[in-house]
């Protein structure tokens, strides 16, 4: 790596430490080198070999901390730091969002980050992972849902951060009852009572959200194992109505390889096999009246049976490991959690 190719951190080998100008040129740039082909600008005073790739998420939050000591990065970058696979910087049409950064108190504006200023910043949800100063897991969910676009963003973010396990509902719910009255607020804790931690991936929160805010249908069970009698795995739809006994299927880009087409197929045929009526929801779909209209045709097709002469159960065998709840997969060693959760796989 070139001198001033300063690595950020040891566990973020790959990541590039801005620096500023050193007229020695031994811990920085020359004015003169900073001036040339060489080096690229990430922020006022600092800079990057040009050679560092400035739309790698993680290197875009990396220059995106300010040059101030109460700076915090916040929102979906300090959970895209601890882990949040789902979380891509990415608007629905691919272009990159501002890394949000807060509690800065003098800091040039740049279009990459969005600064904000909160008072109500408290020591206990400051964190520094991998050397650098973010917001705490719970309160960085807690700010991009209250700045989410809508509703849907703001289950979004709670649902996907749940995903990896990086907070349950009930500890964001906790932290915004005692937010008190600020900036969306009411839109977190709306969001709070949608969310749920079994949710793997952003598009079946949506399609959960249309079931129940469109549809009008009671909150569906997500990706809950569903058995035989005998105890024989069925299937694990990606929603189920466990009352009128519906199977609820997102079927993404993914669906289209001609081997995941038959695997679908054959759980639909298992899933009706077994008495589940079964719906699937196509990308591009959208939040159609022909969608809601399909969901509500499947619901009335539903067998509505009662439990005792099902020939499908939801209760799992002894030996079945949940993974259904955040506590539950926080639990599993490490062996397990690359066992039992390898079929999650984020996109």
């Amino acid at each position: 790596m070139a001198p001033h190719a300063l690595p950020f951190h040891p566990r973020r080998p790959h990541l590039v430490r801005p620096v500023p100008i050193d007229p020695t040129g031994q811990l920085g740039p020359t004015r003169g080198q900073a001036r040339g082909p060489g080096y690229r600008r990430t922020s006022h005073g600092l800079y990057v070999p040009a050679h560092v790739r400035g739309d790698l998420v993680e290197q875009r939050i990396v220059e995106a901390l300010p040059a101030s000591p109460d700076a915090l990065i916040t929102g979906w970058a300090a959970l895209r730091w601890l882990g949040g696979s789902w979380f891509h910087g990415l608007t629905a049409a691919g272009d990159p969002l501002p890394v949000p950064v807060t509690g800065a108190k003098t800091v040039r504006r740049r279009a990459s980050v969005a600064l904000t200023k909160e008072s109500w910043l408290q020591p206990a949800h400051r964190a520094e992972v991998d050397g650098l100063p973010i917001t705490t897991a719970v309160r960085s969910v807690h700010f991009a849902m209250r700045y989410a676009t809508s509703l849907v963003a703001a289950v979004i973010v709670l649902d996907m951060a749940a995903y990896d396990d990086l907070v349950t509902v009930e500890e964001v719910r906790a932290f915004t009852g005692s937010a008190g009255p600020r900036t969306g607020v009411a839109l977190a804790r709306q969001a709070c009572a949608l969310a749920s931690e079994s949710s793997w991936s952003p598009m079946e929160t949506w399609l959960r959200l249309v079931w129940v805010l469109d549809a009008g249908f009671p909150p569906p069970l997500c990706n809950q194992p569903v058995f035989d009698p005998s105890g024989r795995l069925i299937g694990t739809p990606d929603l189920l109505d466990h009352e009128a006994g519906v199977a609820v299927e997102y079927d993404g880009p993914v669906h289209l390889d001609a081997r995941q087409r038959r695997r679908d197929r054959d759980r639909e045929e298992a899933f009706r096999s077994h008495g589940l009526e079964h719906v699937a929801v196509m990308a591009g779909d959208g939040r159609s009246e022909a969608t809601v209209r399909r969901l509500r045709e499947a619901r009335r097709r539903a067998r509505w049976e009662p439990a005792a002469t099902r020939a499908w159960t939801i209760t799992a065998p002894p030996w079945w490991t949940s993974t259904t709840s955040v506590e539950s997969r926080r639990a599993l060693s490490d062996a397990d959690r690359a066992r039992l959760l390898t079929y999650r796989r984020a996109g």
